[in-house]
């Protein structure tokens, strides 16, 4: 590799040094490095590697290491597993229920102008009667 090529670094990672090279500038004596700039080193340790990332940056390669492996480990957060949607509002309320009580027996009932409690209710005193 050419000096000149070694000294050409790619603009995310220019970015990155500055903003390490400002909160260095503004730091007070032991403080410590914020958490966006750790985010901001781990997503370039992605691209770079973390021994390119932590010489650009200044930072101690084994403390980036720790935290780039941390975070890889990290389970995304994929959501709510269960949402709850809240019931229509209808003008009069009309269902049509069948329940199974798994030994065969099945009852089907026609409802209108119910709770939800009733139903709930219902369904309780047919499933506890086997």
């Amino acid at each position: 590799m050419a000096a000149s090529e070694r000294r050409e670094l790619p603009k995310d990672l220019v970015r990155g040094r500055s903003r390490f090279q400002a909160w260095r500038g503004r730091r007070k004596v032991g403080g410590r490095i914020p958490q966006p700039l750790w985010a901001l080193a781990v997503r370039l340790v992605r691209t770079y590697g973390v021994s390119r990332t932590a010489a650009v940056l200044g930072l101690d390669y084994h403390g980036l290491k720790k935290r780039a492996k941390g975070a890889a480990s990290e389970p995304q957060a994929s959501g709510p597993s269960f949402v709850e949607l809240p019931t229509p509002v209808l003008a009069s309320k009309q269902s049509l229920v069948e329940l199974d009580n798994g030994t065969g027996t099945t009852m089907r009932v026609q409802l209108t102008g119910y709770d939800a409690a009733d139903v709930e209710a219902l369904a309780r005193g047919f499933w506890s009667a086997r």
